[in-house]
């Protein structure tokens, strides 16, 4: 019996630092998932959306990033929304939604590295630099008023959003599907994990949320099954500037977009905080 006890507690020990152990080594994969766009659908993309430039920078640490850009016709200073996509979204699909948000406002869509026609491998470091970088490259752009960029995040891209607004100047935020941070999202799956050790990734919203003052609009799934609602209303409870929260009734997390108030709160928003 006395054998039967010791190698069941060695099991234990085992199961106990081993599943740890393989959830630290394999976090990359579980945060990440890479959406790659070759040069042929690449080109395919360019044809069929023809008032859509694309945009190639080279990143502090020498990757070379890419993102596609729209803008309003005959508008000479316009506002800018960057958008950062979710962690498994390959941006190019919101040149067909676009629109949507309604005209007067040109829009930068960023592959993060490893994503889209991005070269590297994705991190939160790496990602939350590039869209520092960014931004300090539309400010330049032609017919963009840096007065007047709105961070535009969903899912963990509203994690990218937060930090670049803690760091540069914005008019507003708009944040799908958002969370408090990636620790609380992650403890809440993995409740027998020690996962604010195990997270090299962190994306802490809410240690920022009290001192940013720029507008936010949280737009929140209520069947989201991946970041419930309660990770949101967190976010929203603790920022220091004026909040709109919307919530999409039966929408779960990727299907959000699907309802028409999705876009018609977003339009509204944009509207009055890029006028």
């Amino acid at each position: 019996m006395e054998g039967v006890l010791l190698s069941m507690a060695k099991i234990a020990a085992g199961v106990a630092v081993g599943l740890p152990l393989v959830m630290f080594l394999m976090q990359d994969r579980m945060i990440f998932f890479p959406q790659r766009l070759d040069e042929a659908s690449r080109a395919a993309i360019a044809s069929r959306f023809p008032q859509a430039e694309e945009l190639f920078i080279q990143s502090a640490d020498g990757v070379r990033l890419h993102a596609w850009r729209t803008r309003p016709a005959g508008v000479t200073r316009a506002p800018l929304v960057i958008y950062f996509g979710g962690n498994a979204e390959e941006v190019s699909w919101m040149l067909e939604q676009i629109g949507s948000a309604g005209p007067g406002a040109g829009w930068l869509l960023v592959d993060y590295r490893g994503y889209g026609a991005s070269e590297g491998s994705p991190s939160e470091r790496g990602l939350v630099a590039d869209a520092l970088d960014w931004y300090d490259h539309a400010v330049k752009l032609e017919a963009v008023d840096a007065a007047r960029i709105v961070a535009f995040g969903r899912s963990l891209g509203s994690g990218v959003a937060v930090q670049l607004a803690a760091q540069r100047p914005v008019r507003a935020l708009v944040l799908v599907a958002p969370f408090d941070s990636l620790v609380a999202v992650a403890r809440r799956h993995y409740p027998y994990l020690p996962v604010g050790w195990l997270l090299r990734h962190q994306f802490d919203s809410l240690s920022l949320a009290p001192a940013l003052s720029a507008p936010l609009l949280a737009v929140v799934a209520e069947r989201d099954e991946i970041i419930p609602p309660e990770h949101a209303d967190r976010l929203v409870a603790a920022w220091g500037g004026p909040t709109r929260r919307t919530l999409i009734a039966y929408a779960t997390h990727n299907t959000i977009d699907q309802s028409p108030e999705y876009w018609r709160a977003i339009s509204g928003f944009l509207a009055e905080v890029v006028r």
